[in-house]
């Protein structure tokens, strides 16, 4: 573990990781609990055409991202409002535009552009700069600023919407703002993961710690401490066998998945 500190890419990819931990299992609960797994699967994807613009403009693609995947996050509520019964529909055709989108920009920008695209497709971990670290640790902190003041409402919320609007909770507004902050983080992600896996990172941990845990909090501590662990180790894997950090960090949370999955089995057959 210490020769790995001698690195500074390495120390980067570690500070990225306690960063991401402190976020990405939290919102994968709510993302849960709401249904709305396929949500991160849909803004990642939408990323990259926000990628891809800011490739053609000329301008910084983590910016050209949040806005592309707000605009994103904002319609999805619209769409869950308006196809409730349908919204699987409704995400699967969004990211598919995301993807068309970014292949027809990215083919019109010229041939240097797609190793870009490519980066962002699958990410790297290790070559984030110190800028990404340092905004991925100010999104970690607005979150967990959010949910220790907004915890009891979301919790109304995520479980009923309509006791929560009964509560006089302004529960679109809170939806769209949830939305907003989600794609937002899943923009400061997607250069680390990569938007073909980010959503591992958020949903994986939150999957494990809803089966292992019985109440809200400790599911949420849970998480966390799976998300850091399924992450860390998945580098360590990804630095000593030579394979790419997000693939590594996926096996290890489905490895970790299939564990508590068999100490489930296991523990019921002995009741």
């Amino acid at each position: 573990m210490m020769e790995i500190l001698q690195y500074d890419f390495m120390v980067r990819a570690l500070l990225a990781i306690v960063a991401m931990s402190l976020f990405a299992p939290l919102l994968g609960v709510f993302l849960i609990l709401r249904r709305q797994s396929l949500m991160s699967d849909t803004l990642s994807h939408v990323s990259l055409a926000g990628v891809a613009f800011g490739l053609l403009l000329g301008i910084s693609p983590t910016i050209a991202t949040l806005i592309v995947v707000v605009l994103a996050a904002i319609l999805l509520e619209y769409l869950r409002t308006v196809y409730s019964d349908f919204l699987e529909v409704a995400t699967a055709i969004l990211m598919s535009l995301g993807l068309s989108v970014a292949l027809i920009v990215t083919s019109k920008s010229g041939g240097a552009n797609s190793v870009n695209i490519d980066q962002y497709l699958f990410g790297s971990i290790v070559t984030i700069s110190n800028t990404q670290v340092i905004l991925l640790f100010v999104m970690a902190a607005v979150i967990l600023v959010l949910f220790l003041l907004f915890i009891r409402p979301m919790y109304v919320l995520t479980f009923d919407e309509d006791v929560a609007f009964v509560d006089g909770l302004p529960v679109r507004f809170m939806s769209v703002a949830f939305n907003i902050v989600t794609g937002i983080a899943i923009a400061l992600m997607i250069p680390v993961a990569g938007a073909l896996l980010v959503s591992a990172i958020m949903v994986m941990p939150a999957s494990i710690a809803l089966r292992l845990a019985r109440s809200f909090k400790t599911v949420m501590l849970i998480s966390v401490v799976l998300g850091f662990i399924g992450m860390v180790s998945g580098l360590l894997i990804s630095y000593y066998a030579s394979t790419p950090a997000s693939a590594s960090i996926t096996i290890v949370f489905v490895f970790m998945f299939i564990l508590m999955f068999v100490y489930k089995r296991l523990t019921i057959k002995n009741k």
